[in-house]
């Protein structure tokens, strides 16, 4: 015990010495300054009054949302109003307080004075007199005008009203116990949708009745000139509201695909999370795409032509699906550290592989067995997914999946420079992989009498029109499936989410029915995604995605590309001695297949031009699934209709 004493006291006084000798001892040496948190924790109690809140929304020429909110109060002294910092659905602090201005406060006519918080700037001190009973606070939430800004809810013929971005909730309390009561004013003429139900209407002003501030917050609102309510069950409604008239066109036959889409989901889960629910599907060119959940409806954005242009809008087609999912995946049964008490708390992502990865699987499964994708689409967009999770994604060699869920924090979908290396929100779509692999375990473990619906049932489909949140963790989802059907699921979800799995997770489709394979053709779920994106994919045809003006916007780590030293943002200006054209480009590539010295491209970077040759001499390359077999594999019964 004396010799570890006196080896510890040496090792101090060695590393005092030579700190010294680097820090000259005159140097001055600050000591921090305390951090005192002032804001109140929330409580599980009863907020004393009824906030009014009315977001005026009819300047939508410059995009500003003009609010002002009544917010009660029973003592004088200090008001903290806090502005909404971690946004359920993008599972981060993603609040967009850089968008409020002009906040100001008062009461029974007079101005009181505020200060934000400078250690969580998302906080309003309010200083409030006695004797005051209510306060009048005013600001406006100056949104996007341009892309560069962040996504653009406002346009002459549409809005985007969430009430998460126009509002403030008082500190100290749970927010399921905060009473609210809102209105919005809309341009002269416009429509709107939302899960609320309306209570009253004098001339553009709309009000709503009192609900709380958390379901307030998960009930966004659509608006626009041009708006078609399309029944889908007695239950359902997709609201749609599009840049023209035109875009509203729904076939019969389109309908028919959505109506069964409530039919199969409700098959697959057994329940209801919802007293109603409304789609809210923005069809438009200027306004931001979105794709976000709620309990009782959900945000669809997407560009024109979703039903004027059907055939070649696949990947559209799959956002209804996947956000309908949510309503039981993520919404109702959410992962015990994601859900909060407030929007201050932080969020923790750990189980956003159920959350998001099964949601990914429900939203292909479905789209195949209501017929809004076809089963062959919907086979090579799980092509396409294999692909990506394997020879696509070498940074499994050092990430595994679960780390992935704390992306939404780290990056919050900023651009990458290597994405296949430093892995991203992986949990969605290599999550789904599992998904499709565990479904295959239960089918066969019991025979074809067990598969993930059962699972659905057991998980999601308890407490029938419960919109609340019911919480669970690991140990619950391995329970579940336990009771569906017996196996080592801890140790198989242990390999495939928290440990590093160099191999991608393809057994489902493996020993599904199918394997994994590459022509020279591409599917059309390939040919879809490059014209939506305005893209040339050669991921694997040699290892790099182009965009406008030749301009690279991904690069697969240790490819062709990469090893030529191609980076994101570098340019390709000429392909073998001529003017870049991504057709020609392509031929080029067949033409190198098997022989010669590659493809030769003159890159730019900055304002340095290089030639460089693309080794690569295996042609074109696309994913698609074979069958292999005979009779119906576990994959094709898990895409059949119900």
């Amino acid at each position: 015990m004396l010799r570890s004493v006196l080896v510890a006291s040496l090792l101090l006084s060695s590393a005092s010495s030579a700190l010294a000798q680097i820090v000259p001892p005159q140097n001055s040496r600050p000591a921090p300054t305390a951090k005192t948190d002032t804001i109140p924790a929330a409580r599980d109690i009863p907020y004393p009054g009824t906030i009014q809140l009315t977001v005026d929304a009819s300047d939508v020429t410059r995009a500003i949302f003009r609010i002002h909110e009544r917010v009660p109060v029973t003592a004088a002294g200090d008001l903290v109003l806090l502005y909404p910092e971690w946004l359920p659905g993008t599972h981060s602090d993603e609040g967009q307080i850089n968008k409020v201005a002009g906040f100001r406060a008062t009461a029974n006519g007079r101005e009181l004075k505020w200060v934000r918080d400078n250690l969580d700037v998302y906080a309003f001190h309010v200083a409030v007199p006695a004797g005051v009973r209510a306060v009048d606070v005013e600001f406006q939430y100056v949104s996007p005008t341009g892309e560069n800004q962040g996504r653009v809810v406002a346009t002459p013929d549409m809005a985007s009203i969430e009430w998460i971005a126009n509002s403030l909730y008082p500190a100290g309390y749970f927010v399921r116990n905060i009473p609210i009561q809102a209105s919005v004013i809309l341009p002269t003429g416009w429509k709107a949708a939302t899960a609320l139900r309306p209570s009253a209407q004098s001339g553009n002003r709309i009000d709503y009745p009192v609900t709380t501030y958390e379901i307030l917050m998960d009930s966004p609102l659509i608006a626009g000139a041009h708006h078609r309510a399309i029944p889908l069950s007695p239950d359902v409604t997709l609201d749609v509201i599009g840049d023209t008239e035109a875009e509203l066109a729904a076939t019969p036959a389109q309908i028919a695909a959505h109506r069964r889409l409530v039919d199969q989901a409700v098959k697959a889960f057994g329940s209801q999370h919802y007293d109603h629910y409304n789609f809210l599907l923005t069809i438009s060119d200027l306004l931001g795409g979105e794709g976000l959940e709620h309990h009782r409806s959900s945000e669809d954005g997407v560009g024109r032509g979703y039903f004027t242009d059907w055939e070649n809008k696949l990947r559209d087609r799959n956002l209804l699906p996947h956000e309908f999912s949510h309503s039981w995946d993520g919404k109702f049964r959410r992962g015990a550290d994601l859900w909060t008490p407030d929007y201050r708390t932080p969020m923790q992502g750990t189980y956003l592989w159920v959350y998001e990865g099964q949601t990914q699987f429900w939203g292909y499964v479905l789209g195949a067995r209501s017929g809004m994708l076809s089963k062959q689409d919907t086979l090579d967009a799980i092509a396409a997914t294999a692909a990506n999770y394997g020879p696509g994604t070498p940074g499994r060699a050092w990430r595994p999946l679960v780390d992935t869920t704390n992306d939404p924090v780290i990056a919050q979908r900023r651009p990458q420079p290597w994405r296949s290396w430093q892995r991203s929100e992986d949990y969605y779509s290599e999550g789904q992989l599992i998904w499709i692999d565990v479904d295959r375990i239960l089918r066969q473990q019991s025979g074809g009498k067990r598969s993930i619906d059962d699972f659905a049932k057991a998980f999601f489909g308890v407490r029938d029109r419960d919109f609340g949140e019911l919480t669970y963790t690991f140990d619950d989802v391995v329970a579940t499936l336990n009771k569906v059907q017996p196996y080592d699921w801890r140790s198989y979800l242990q390999r495939k989410v928290y440990d590093i799995a160099p191999q991608a997770p393809l057994e489902g489709i493996t020993q599904g029915g199918y394997r994994l394979i590459f022509t020279d053709t591409p599917t059309n779920w390939w040919k879809s995604a490059e014209k939506s994106r305005k893209n040339t994919d050669l991921t694997y045809s040699g290892g790099f995605v182009i965009g406008a003006e030749g301009k690279v916007t991904s690069v697969l780590w240790d490819s062709p590309a990469f090893n030529a030293g191609i980076a994101v943002g570098s340019q390709i200006v000429a392909v073998n001695n001529r003017s870049y054209d991504p057709d020609a480009l392509k031929q080029a590539i067949k033409a190198a297949a098997g022989k010669g010295p590659g493809v030769q491209l003159l890159v730019k970077g900055g304002d340095l031009y290089r030639t460089i040759s693309l080794d690569w001499h295996d042609g074109l390359r696309y994913p698609r699934l074979e069958k292999i077999g005979k009779g119906q594999g576990t994959l094709d019964a898990l895409l059949a209709p119900r």
